[in-house]
């Protein structure tokens, strides 16, 4: 559980980055998200996630 909270902890982190050190690149990069095809858009979000489970597997293993 606390290695699941870590890696909240890091996304929070990383997001609050982003957002609060580059508003203007946030904004621009939603906008771009919403003009993507929905297809595109899935197949970016199932990329993310093989990779992130790879690398979960990788430093675990």
């Amino acid at each position: 559980m606390s290695d699941f909270l870590a890696a909240v902890g890091l996304v929070l982190i990383l997001e609050g980055v982003l957002y609060g050190g580059f508003p203007q690149f946030a904004k621009r990069m939603v906008i771009q998200i919403l003009d993507l095809d929905d297809n595109i858009l899935r197949g970016i979000g199932t990329a993310s996630v093989v990779c992130g489970m790879l690398l979960i597997w990788f430093v675990r293993g």
